[in-house]
């Protein structure tokens, strides 16, 4: 049997390929969208209700079809949000970009002899139209079924294929989010500080439109302030939670005495971390232009290491708790050197949730071997990615060899990094 392939710039795919490249780009798309397994919304609900009303059927669903699943974001008429992948009647219906109606599958025979049809629910009527990600991928389906066979007219196909896109509309960031997105951005430092014979390079990559991570810088008198920081959670909640965080800790970092100023800081934000349910783990730092000399103080974050010039990894000091834990616990300052070449990595735990998700030993650097504590992926798939991060040659390549760790890759937490360079002479 001949198979058809394509030519690409990198040789020939073949329809295999291609099918499961294509079902990789879908997954991740509906994996970006942020909505798989989260709980009930009134504003999915209430489509749901009024598909019933208008279409008169017992059952209706807003079905996100996943890897080897079904999850309901909203439905009436069916057992739980979980059903199987395998031979749904959405599964089909994503494959194509139109309204897929079955008016009786027992006289249809694509569908006769499907579970579904043959077991309970004992489906005989289903009318489905595909709901897209931004990027036109189909993840899934707004679909009304019944139990008994009926017709499904023109007028009908519109009026449901306008319910989905309305759906659609909602699963999809919507125009304020965004908004908010663009300007917590606006908030990080567009430059970087301004520190001779230093280079410094971060990047916030949100696992929604806005998030709880964040970086900063301020000048000192004799060099500058730094700060990582991640608030518990993800979305607006913690989007408001980090922009009252990164005052308090801007100031932190001006303080005459650094352990001072971190625990003045926790100070400020207790009553408001506790009355939210919320903590924040931050990694605060200055240095000094001259010397080279590191003086931090970790507080809960623990992911902070220095890549020697000569090839070694520090992985630095963090018994510190999260602030908003325990405001009147005493700060421990620490410090270190950056010598000529040396580069100050610092990440949040984003990038250890996605090594965790991509099988990484152990899961956690925070209790890898002491020789090498920096969160960097092992085994063969990843180890490129790890050799790219320690022999990145600058601070703007170690930055990028980390971020390509998510590249293409869906990231279900903030996921920020902080690089310092002491440029050597």
């Amino acid at each position: 049997m001949i198979s058809t392939a394509a030519v690409t710039g990198r040789g020939i795919m073949t329809d295999a390929t291609a099918r499961g490249a294509r079902e990789d780009a879908r997954l991740l798309a509906l994996h970006r969208l942020g909505v798989l397994d989260s709980a009930p919304e009134e504003r999915f609900e209430r489509v749901t209700r009024l598909a019933q009303r208008l279409f008169d059927v017992p059952t209706v669903s807003i079905t996100l079809v996943d890897a080897d699943r079904q999850w309901r974001k909203a439905f009436i008429g069916l057992d739980g949000p979980v059903a199987q992948r395998e031979g749904a009647f959405c599964d089909v219906t994503i494959r194509e970009d139109r309204t897929l109606v079955v008016e009786d599958a027992a006289a249809d025979a694509r569908f006769a002899d499907n579970p579904f049809v043959v077991d309970d629910p004992r489906l005989r009527f289903y009318a489905g139209h595909p709901l897209a990600a931004p990027g036109g991928e189909r993840v899934g389906t707004l679909c009304v079924i019944d139990t008994s066979p009926r017709s499904f007219g023109d007028g009908d196909r519109a009026l449901l294929r306008d319910l989905a896109l309305w759906v659609q509309g909602e699963l999809h960031r919507d125009e304020e989010l965004d908004r908010a997105g663009a300007v917590q951005r606006g908030l990080l430092p567009r430059r970087p500080p301004e520190l001779d014979g230093y280079r410094v390079v971060a990047r916030c990559l949100p696992a929604r439109g806005v998030g709880g991570d964040f970086y900063d810088w301020t000048p000192t008198p004799d060099g500058a302030g730094l700060v990582l920081a991640d608030v518990m959670g993800k979305g607006m909640a913690a989007a408001i939670v980090a922009a009252s965080a990164r005052a308090a800790l801007r100031t932190a970092l001006r303080a005459p005495a650094l352990a001072a100023g971190v625990a003045a800081a926790d100070e400020v934000l207790s009553a408001d971390l506790e009355e939210v349910g919320s903590f924040v783990t931050a990694w605060c730092g200055t240095i000094e232009r001259e010397t080279g000399r590191l003086e931090y103080v970790d507080a809960g974050h623990g992911l902070a290491s220095v890549l020697r010039a000569g090839g070694g990894i520090d992985r630095l000091e963090a018994d510190g708790l999260p602030l908003g834990v325990a405001p009147d616990v005493e700060r421990t300052p620490y410090e270190t050197t950056l010598g000529p070449g040396d580069r100050l990595v610092v990440v949040s735990d984003g990038l250890v949730d996605l090594l965790a998700d991509l099988g990484v030993p152990g899961g956690d650097p925070r209790s890898v071997d002491p020789d090498d504590p920096l969160p960097l992926p092992h085994g063969e798939d990843l180890s490129r990615s790890a050799r790219d991060v320690r022999s990145a040659p600058d601070a703007a390549s170690t930055l990028a060899a980390l971020l390509a760790i998510a590249d293409g890759r869906y990231v279900g937490d903030d996921l920020t990094v902080l690089v310092v360079e002491r440029v050597a002479a």
